[in-house]
């Protein structure tokens, strides 16, 4: 008997990103940057700060698009740029009811978590990696809770 099985692929990359302070000065920022082919449209930035954990999710191709042109509508905005040092950076902003973060991170990195993420899953096959059935039962268990 033939059987399909979907099989989730997981992605991690550590980091260290420059976070932007109100003075105009910078911290460094340990982070990851996370993909899961269970979630192919998106990816997640999470934060590792004093007061704990914040992650972010947003959508890999804003990501993928920002490393190269302007690029986001509403809570994310992602550019490329060139840092104070002449290295090569992607700028993420992230705004929310709680506060907004601009962040920027070296592109080389950036694009190597792409081309890693993409491996797992290429553009335009996503929903071929989508678990509907458990999808709907999500949704469903969302409604009636």
């Amino acid at each position: 008997m033939d059987t399909t099985r979907l099989v989730a692929q997981k992605l991690e990359h550590s980091l260290s990103v420059a976070l932007h302070r109100p003075d105009g000065g910078t911290s460094a920022v340990p982070t990851v940057l996370s993909y899961d082919s269970s979630d192919p449209y998106a990816l997640t930035i999470t934060f590792r700060l004093v007061d704990g954990l914040v992650p972010w999710t947003f959508a890999r191709d804003l990501l993928s698009r920002g490393l190269t042109e302007p690029t986001g509508d509403g809570d994310v905005h992602v550019w490329p740029g060139v840092d104070d040092s002449g290295f090569a950076t992607v700028s993420i902003e992230l705004c929310s009811p709680h506060g907004d973060a601009l962040v920027e991170l070296r592109t080389s990195a950036a694009d190597g978590f792409i081309r890693s993420a993409e491996a797992l899953v290429a553009p335009g096959t996503e929903s071929e990696h989508l678990d509907l059935d458990a999808l709907i039962t999500a949704i469903q268990t969302t409604e009636t809770a």
